[in-house]
């Protein structure tokens, strides 16, 4: 299934295995125009809000809402949604495997794919990067959380970046503190991002900050 939305800029697709992940596609304006260029991707997951059968609800957050107000962002980006009931945490194969398909059907740099997701999104970020940790040049985990241990020791030589509100009291700083912890003593390429005043809308400013998409292109595989 294909469908076209004419009134926006991203596809509605959905990719086919045992379950159906629909999902939106963002190619960069100018993606047409230099059909040489291998592009830097994206991987989005949104939070448990998001989930079902409705991809306009993904434009509410996130790279979804940016890639609409920007249409000469210089990233393929992916925005799949959670079935109803499910959580990413859950859906680990049939993520890995949709990267595998928009990897080999368009122009990706496969050194440069990053990934990213907020709140049930943030728990799968880490859950898919150290799933696969080999896929990705670099992660940025927004208010989620993991098993410490094991996350850190599966990403302890991956760039990543760390957001939380210090007042989140859904998912308390702490789950991303205790991950950053584990990962401090393995000399882990991590950086934590605080904000003192946030609660769990910390990806809002995170998003909305164009340094954060100048720290994804400094990492490649």
């Amino acid at each position: 299934m294909n469908k076209k939305n004419s009134q926006s800029l991203q596809e509605e697709h959905a990719f086919d295995t045992t379950l159906q992940l629909e999902y939106l596609l963002f190619l960069p304006n100018s993606y047409d125009h230099l059909p040489d260029k291998k592009w830097p991707m994206i991987i989005f997951l949104h939070g448990a809000g998001e989930r079902g059968n409705n991809l306009g609800l993904l434009k509410k957050h996130g790279i979804p809402k940016i890639v609409e107000q920007k249409p000469d962002f210089q990233f393929i980006t992916v925005s799949p949604q959670c079935p109803k009931g499910s959580w990413w945490t859950h859906e680990l194969r049939l993520l890995n495997e949709l990267v595998g398909e928009i990897t080999n059907k368009y122009e990706v740099d496969t050194n440069r794919i990053y990934l990213t997701g907020l709140s049930m999104g943030g728990f799968g970020t880490w859950s898919l990067a150290s799933m696969n940790p080999k896929c990705y040049a670099a992660i940025a985990p927004i208010c989620g959380g993991g098993e410490p241990r094991q996350v850190a020791q599966a990403l302890k030589n991956m760039p990543i970046w760390v957001f939380h509100g210090a007042k989140d009291t859904v998912i308390p700083a702490d789950r991303s503190e205790e991950i950053v912890k584990e990962l401090k003593p393995m000399n882990g390429n991590v950086k934590f991002t605080l904000y003192p005043d946030a609660d769990h809308d910390s990806w809002t400013r995170t998003y909305d900050n164009p340094k954060l998409y100048e720290w994804f292109l400094k990492h490649s595989k």
